[in-house]
């Protein structure tokens, strides 16, 4: 067989570290880019972060304002020992005694050693110092320290408390209780019961039940008993509970042989009760989103820019750019010429993450310039390829840009991704968006009677006066993605 030699043409994309590192940061959250961010101030020292002129003349203010608060308090209180005597070289020995804490041979800060209360550092975070992280468990653990119990019940309760939920129901049974207890206690289950009936008296009212039922009774108990309808209340939750939840108030008040008005007036009473008791005792802190992209009407005119505040704005070191221009091949040299080009492809990636978000969010806002103005109802349909035509970018790009990503608008704060639905097709015509048909439908459920609640079918019949033809069940998905329950469970009588 004799060797032969052949030509192939073909094509390939290749990626260069520089466009890697752009839709990488393109398609970061507003948090991750912030740590992005500080990683590589942390990593490359060519990187540094620009100081507004501004704060220095703050910095520079409060700073005068300080030395004038230090000079009038020394004038004051002049017994008052300075604190540069207190810290001063001669007071502080070489080390500390054996077994010892800085804190309890020195004051924690300077602030409090003086008195000052004035003098607050900046970075003292008040609400973080301050802020409760007790949870259900602890609120309850804190109370059984206050009871006094025998320690075979102080055990019982212990292992009560670490079977409730988040909610304050008790998910541990009498039973387990007691097959998890020491057998040399010899502890019964009438003991266990004892206990937990003693649990039930805890702070928030209704903590320890086993079901609805008993939480909605513990509540009521810990009423006075004076209370109007108190009586029929208890009637209710206990015997007839599910007609309550099924919202059957022909049958409910044939059974409790109640008028409407009377029914009415114990509705309302419990409807006073909380059915997750332990829910407003929680150590979970809120999270706030950082809106990317700000919209304003400014003088009938949407405007469309960065938020400045969700990244501080970086430049290269100057003096150790100077160092790179010596030209020579040593190993220092080196080190700076490749930290300075990485350093001027992250800013430069940083600036076009922001041009493309500041572009797609402007597009977005012009084709969609209807909902700004008149609400959701006014929404167009919009998909990921008509904003990809418009800003001559890929679908891919568009994606990246909009996930994850907020806008902060006078009609609160939506992720871009919001403003992108599918339509339905009119009689006219036309074409209306998903976001707009859940927007009437919410509308026509806010509306309704609640005493006759709106059927999906009778929903669609109305969409359909108003020229949008939907199924009944197209009606139902979008009722299940508000989480707008049904007719049935829509029922009130008050």
């Amino acid at each position: 067989m004799k060797a032969s030699l052949q030509l192939k043409m073909g094509q390939q994309l290749t990626m260069t570290p520089q466009l890697q590192q752009a839709i990488r940061l393109l398609q970061l959250s507003t948090l991750d880019l912030q740590q992005e961010i500080q990683e590589a101030l942390d990593a490359n020292p060519m990187l540094e972060m620009e100081e507004h002129d501004g704060d220095e003349a703050s910095d520079a203010s409060s700073s005068d304002n300080s030395e004038t608060k230090t000079e009038v308090s020394s004038k004051d209180d002049a017994d008052t020992p300075e604190l540069d005597e207190q810290w001063s070289q001669e007071q502080l020995p070489d080390d500390l005694p054996v077994d010892s804490q800085w804190d309890d041979t020195y004051q924690a800060t300077a602030s409090v050693a003086s008195g000052n209360s004035g003098a607050i550092d900046d970075d003292f975070d008040y609400d973080a110092r301050h802020a409760t992280t007790e949870n259900l468990q602890d609120h309850l653990e804190w109370q059984l320290n206050l009871t006094p119990m025998s320690d075979a019940d102080r055990e019982i309760a212990t292992m009560l408390i670490d079977g409730v939920d988040d909610d304050g129901y008790l998910h541990t049974t009498v039973e387990d209780v007691v097959e998890s207890m020491d057998p040399e206690l010899e502890i019964e289950e009438d003991e266990v019961i004892a206990v937990l009936h003693r649990l039930q008296q805890f702070d928030p009212a209704g903590v320890f039940a086993r079901d609805l039922r008993e939480c909605l009774l513990l509540q009521l108990q810990q009423l006075p008993d004076e209370t109007q309808w108190l009586k029929e209340a208890r009637l209710i939750i206990s015997d007839y509970i599910e007609l309550l939840g099924s919202r059957d108030y022909q049958t409910l008040m044939r059974k409790t042989r109640l008028r409407e008005d009377d029914l009415k007036s114990v509705l309302c009473l419990i409807k006073e009760l909380n059915p997750k008791p332990g829910a407003g005792v929680s150590g979970e802190q809120a999270e706030y989103v950082v809106p990317d992209v700000i919209v304003r009407n400014v003088r009938d005119e949407w405007r469309v820019e960065l938020n400045p505040d969700i990244a501080p704005k970086l430049r290269v070191n100057a003096d150790y750019a100077a160092l790179v221009r010596r030209s020579d091949n040593s190993t220092d040299n080196a080190f700076l010429r490749d930290h300075l080009q990485e350093a001027r492809w992250f800013i430069k990636s940083l600036q076009s993450r922001n041009e493309t978000l500041l572009k797609v969010a402007t597009k977005i806002v012009e084709y969609q310039i209807e909902f700004f103005e008149e609400g959701e109802e006014a929404m167009k349909p919009l998909v990921l390829h008509d904003i990809a035509e418009a800003v001559g970018m890929h679908e891919s790009t568009i994606s990246r840009v909009t996930t994850q990503k907020y806008m902060h608008t006078p009609r609160g704060i939506f992720e871009l991704k919001y403003f992108f639905s599918s339509h339905v097709s009119t009689d006219g015509g036309g074409e209306c968006s998903s976001t707009a048909i859940r927007a009437m439908i919410k509308k026509l459920i806010s509306e309704e009677n609640t005493r006759k609640p709106l059927s999906d079918n009778k929903i669609a019949t109305m969409l359909g006066e108003r020229g949008i033809q939907v199924a009944r069940r197209t009606v139902a998905k979008y009722r299940e993605a508000m989480m707008i329950p049904p007719s049935n469970e829509r029922k009130q009588l008050i």
